[in-house]
């Protein structure tokens, strides 16, 4: 499994399940960035959104992991950045998709509708699944919006 720094970032509905998956990467040695929420505590999905959307955009972190109630509104979010490929995920399979076909950068996990089996299942693929290139990366290609 790759050991490059994965960035975190999840709001009040995401907390819980993001407590474990910072300990199951780290378990792995896998070391991570938190852009936070660092509590249960209400806030707006927004400022960590963004937070890990500007890292990796820039460049300064090259893969993700974000968490929401629904998993939507953080995607949402993320995705207006133009280096972010960010995939809601609700199973192993579509995290290996998103890799594979999509070249997703960001995966973005459910909160308040996943285990942490299937969080498990889904962050391995997504971590150890390869762009397939071919004629995703033609798909992929046209994503940006040209200035």
């Amino acid at each position: 499994m790759d050991k490059e720094t994965i960035g975190l970032a999840c709001d009040h509905a995401g907390f819980e399940l993001m407590q474990y998956v910072r300990t199951y990467l780290a378990d792995r040695g896998i070391p991570v960035r938190d852009f936070g929420t660092h509590s249960a505590e209400s806030v707006d999905y927004p400022d960590f959104g963004h937070a890990l959307g500007r890292a990796i955009d820039s460049g300064e972190l090259s893969r993700g992991i974000a968490i929401c109630g629904s998993g939507l509104g953080i995607s949402i979010v993320l995705n207006k950045y133009q280096g972010v490929r960010a995939a809601l995920c609700w199973t192993s399979e579509i995290a290996r998709l998103a890799r594979e076909h999509n070249d997703a950068n960001v995966l973005v996990l459910p909160g308040r509708f996943m285990n942490t089996d299937v969080a498990a299942a889904a962050i391995d693929e997504f971590l150890t699944s390869t762009f397939a290139g071919g004629r995703h990366a033609r798909r992929v290609a046209k994503i940006p919006i040209a200035e």
